[in-house]
């Protein structure tokens, strides 16, 4: 059983950082790419970010790109999520994954989910 927490949200004004936390249970986390989703109030789970396995190749949105960095320590069981210049769009509810199979943008390619951290934007 694999379980996946996240720490770090909170409410922030328009333009600030926040820093995402991720910690994985277990010994095979360096074994998965991990990503990163949000979900905002009425809306559909979507997909921010995606890490590989050893933390050379990285994906995001076209919403977020150039102002996240998805990061991970295979040492320290994390995937970390930095958002800088955040935006009052960015307000949801943001979920690690581990990813099980495919391409890494959907949510029905990953298995193990967090219980999700709030961000708040205030503009």
């Amino acid at each position: 059983q694999v379980q996946l927490v996240e720490s770090g949200g909170g409410l922030v004004q328009a333009g600030g950082s926040l820093r995402l936390s991720c910690a994985a249970s277990g010994r095979t986390f360096s074994s998965y790419p991990m990503g990163w989703f949000r979900q905002a109030p009425g809306k559909e789970r979507e997909f921010v970010a995606r890490i590989s396995r050893s933390g050379f190749s990285t994906y995001y949105s076209d919403s977020v790109k150039g102002r996240f960095t998805i990061s991970r320590d295979n040492a320290k069981n994390t995937v970390y999520l930095q958002m800088n210049s955040l935006k009052p769009e960015d307000t949801a509810v943001y979920f690690c994954a581990r990813q099980l199979t495919g391409l890494g943008f959907k949510p029905s390619e990953y298995d193990y989910w967090g219980q999700g951290t709030q961000v708040t934007v205030s503009s």
